[in-house]
């Protein structure tokens, strides 16, 4: 809490306890930012703020209210900068940012485990986490203003570090204009969110602004093996260590083998072999933990320090989740919901298996429709059967949706639109030593339906399945 007078060059002394931009989300002693959106102008909703509490506004637009306002020349950009004044964030932390289509949430987790939940806060699509403060925003990277207060949180804490998930959909809306990565990191490249930028072209240009943001003396941890390496290389003015199978890399996959609990690893690092056991599990999680050490080894960890810590991994939950509920088959709960995740995770699983892959999968509503085609081809092509269900469809008719993701050469499909039900179709169809892969929405705690979040989690459904 802090004197309006404290924060800007003014006789107030009204007292402010937090900034928001959504009059909705107003409590008494708020300070509300009319931030101008792409669809909704803020100004319009300050007698809403105001009704509900607000103590002051920030406009750049004349009004004339009756509480204190501050007018300044570009809203968007003055709610980082109060943000910071009133959470007391003065970049004290090394920020590590994680950007890609996959593996962003999984290799923060992993990056904050190696370096320890005491020393390193995560903020990203499973939430924020400091050392005993918890959050779950709406968004994988929050607005501004929220990310402030939660490195405000983190500093209060004792925290040095903080990796977070950099989505192309926050750098599209400017969330992260006013963050500069110490470390930035790059998982891999696929086809995503053309819904938002339309071409691959603007998605990949909203990835690479991570990198850009990178000071001369900060760090790009690279993808060798993706596609657009050398696009996201050309714009890196920082120093740069790569990962991947190319024997160039820093940090030099050599070889992997999986297994269902486990994958035996050997890295190539400054000319000598390390072979290790991780407990995670697919070759994807490979190249995660690659990036992660990498992020490690610049911090000035030893490799020996970090393979110390790899036993304890564990991954973030809805990731490559195996569940055990005393089944006779394998249940997997797995956030993939790109035709490349879905493609990952059903490698890794046709893999170890011993029977049939059994994967219940939908696609999300409003979403870009055009990767359904691909993510039911994968689904068919790698799964013994798949049964399509709801995921997510917002304003769409979920049958709708289920007919685009549907590969009609092939027959090995059945649709039920209710999630509930197609999860426990699954479970009745599988056999001894099956595995049942449920793929799309991980641990998330919702499930969108028009303008509606409800209540409604996977690993709850599952597990009531079985209580019963």
């Amino acid at each position: 809490m802090k004197k309006l007078s404290e924060l800007y060059h003014c006789n107030y002394d009204t007292l402010v306890n937090d900034i928001k931009i959504n009059s909705r989300e107003i409590t008494k002693g708020d300070i509300f930012v009319c931030t101008m959106g792409v669809n909704d102008d803020r100004h319009n909703f300050i007698d809403d703020a105001i009704a509900k509490g607000a103590s002051a506004i920030v406009v750049s637009k004349e009004v004339n209210k009756s509480i204190p306002t501050i007018k300044v020349e570009n809203t968007n950009k003055e709610l980082p900068a109060l943000a910071k004044r009133l959470y007391d964030y003065n970049d004290e932390l090394t920020l590590i940012g994680v950007t890609g289509t996959d593996g962003k949430t999984t290799t923060s987790n992993i990056v904050r485990q190696l370096l320890g939940i005491d020393k390193c806060g995560l903020i990203g699509t499973v939430g924020v986490f400091g050392k005993e403060f918890q959050d779950k925003p709406n968004n994988t990277t929050p607005d501004s203003h929220l990310l402030y207060k939660y490195l405000g949180t983190f500093v209060k804490e004792g925290l040095k570090y903080v990796t977070m998930e950099a989505s192309s959909e926050a750098y599209y809306q400017k969330r992260l204009d006013s963050f500069n990565f110490d470390i930035g990191i790059l998982t891999n490249i696929t086809r995503d969110h053309l819904n938002i930028h339309k071409t691959m072209g603007n998605y990949i240009e909203c990835k690479k602004k991570l990198f850009e943001s990178i000071s001369a003396s900060g760090l790009a941890i690279l993808n060798m093996d993706d596609e657009y390496y050398n696009e996201f290389l050309s714009v890196c003015n920082c120093n740069i260590m790569t990962y991947g199978k190319d024997n160039n890399a820093t940090l030099v996959i050599s070889s992997y083998k999986e297994h269902d609990t486990n994958t035996e690893i050997t890295f190539k690092y400054n000319n000598k072999e390390y072979k290790f056991t991780s407990p995670l599990v697919g070759h994807y999680n490979v190249y995660n933990l690659a990036a992660a050490m990498l992020a490690l080894l610049v911090l000035n960890y030893s490799f020996e320090e970090i393979l110390e810590k790899i036993p304890n991994l564990t991954l973030a939950p809805g990731r490559s989740e195996m569940l055990e509920f005393g089944q006779k088959y394998k249940i997997v709960l797995d956030y993939a919901h790109t035709p490349n995740a879905l493609y990952n995770i059903l490698t890794f699983l046709n893999s170890i298996k011993k029977g049939k892959v059994i994967t219940v999968t939908g696609s999300a509503g409003g979403r870009e429709k055009e990767k359904r085609q691909d993510m039911g081809k994968v689904c068919q092509e790698l799964s013994d059967l798949v049964v399509y269900t709801m995921d997510d469809p917002r304003y769409e008719k979920v049958n709708d949706i289920i007919n685009d993701l549907i590969d009609k050469t092939k027959d090995n499909y059945i649709a039920i639109e209710d999630r509930k039900e197609a999860i426990k179709k699954a479970f009745e169809i599988a056999d001894e030593n099956d595995i049942v892969l449920i793929a799309g929405k991980g641990r998330d705690n919702y499930m969108a339906i028009e303008d509606k979040y409800i209540d409604y989690n996977d690993y709850e459904v599952i597990k009531k399945y079985f209580d019963d």
